[in-house]
């Protein structure tokens, strides 16, 4: 069984950083195309980046330009940096492994991302 842990969420002012970090189980990261994902209150989750495993990137256009996805095959981790934090960036962020031709797909608990003066 996979599992993801996220970590680096927090409230921060608008204008500002913060990097997440998601540490899989095993050496996952390497052969899953990993993702970040977010959740608002009322709204559905939405994919903000992802990486497959030739290193790949794609992004949702509300963060080109302020997001980087990047992964360390060798810490089985995956970042996710965002500068420029807006207060629509709020949200809860899930990290997700997938290897869709296994019909495998695995989430984070979530941690949460507060932009507010």
């Amino acid at each position: 069984q996979v599992q993801l842990v996220e970590s680096g969420g927090g409230l921060v002012q608008p204008g500002g950083s913060l990097r997440l970090s998601c540490a899989a189980s095993g050496s996952i990261v390497s052969i899953y195309t990993m993702g970040w994902y977010r959740q608002a209150p009322g709204n559905q989750r939405e994919l903000v980046a992802d990486i497959s495993t030739d290193g790949r990137t794609n992004y949702a256009d509300s963060v080109k330009g302020r997001f980087t996805i990047s992964r360390d095959n060798a810490k089985n981790r995956v970042y996710l940096q965002m500068n420029s934090l807006k207060p629509e960036d709020t949200a809860v962020y899930y990290c997700n492994a997938e290897r869709r031709q296994y019909l495998l797909n695995y989430w984070g608990q979530g941690t949460q991302v507060t932009v507010s003066s």
